[in-house]
């Protein structure tokens, strides 16, 4: 008994702490998990209605583009290119570039390439007259499947999703899985001039027919 007192005693004295350790909270860590979990959670509705920012092309980047979209529509005739060079390439950003300088469209409409995919982000207001929606903020996306059917360019709507919704096939009248272009310029006709279309990524690849 006196040897236990004379242990605490010596313990006490030197200043060793013979309290014991505290846990830490379960209240304590659940608050810290649900400030991560709001944080996560606005994180991701910022990341969701982030805005669109128009693409402004600088006075070098706009010659670039004018360059390569007048050959597009120049003259028919014997294209004054060596063998191998019938490309045109317009990067993503070049793109962005063109729907903001020749509509109005800049801050609402985005696209975005990958690999044989065009993806495509739209934002903007609804007419206040309409039923239901009437003044809400549209946000609309949708994925186009860029290849070839036939040895012809081919655009195929893939799906488009509206507030989060991926809209049926029957509600945009059957267009899913249809060839856009081959039904704008007709069965196999292909779009004149061009012999194929190629989407990698972050760019397009327009490749001139002969």
């Amino acid at each position: 008994m006196n040897s236990e007192s004379s242990d605490v005693s010596g313990a006490a004295a030197s200043g060793v702490n013979l309290q014991p350790k505290k846990k830490i909270s379960c209240g304590l860590i659940a608050v810290v998990a649900i400030l991560l979990l709001l944080v996560t959670c606005a994180g991701a509705y910022w990341w969701y209605n982030r805005p669109i920012t128009p693409v402004e092309l600088s006075a070098k980047e706009k010659q670039v583009v004018e360059e390569k979209v007048g050959s597009i529509e120049a003259a028919p005739g014997e294209p004054e290119y060596e063998r191998g060079s019938k490309e045109i390439v317009l990067t993503e950003r070049e793109l962005n570039g063109l729907i903001n300088q020749n509509t109005s469209l800049g801050d609402k409409l985005k696209l975005t390439l990958a690999t044989g995919e065009v993806h495509a982000r739209l934002e903007t207001d609804l007419d206040e007259d309409l039923p239901v929606v009437g003044g809400k903020k549209l946000k609309a996306k949708a994925r186009f499947l860029v290849g070839s059917v036939e040895g012809r360019p081919s655009l195929v709507l893939d799906d488009i999703t509206v507030w989060g919704a991926s809209l049926p096939n029957d509600w945009l009248g059957g267009l899913k899985g249809q060839d856009l272009l081959g039904q704008i310029f007709g069965g196999g006709g292909g779009v004149s001039g061009i012999a194929e279309l190629r989407i990698e990524r972050g760019q397009l690849v327009i490749k001139l027919a002969e």
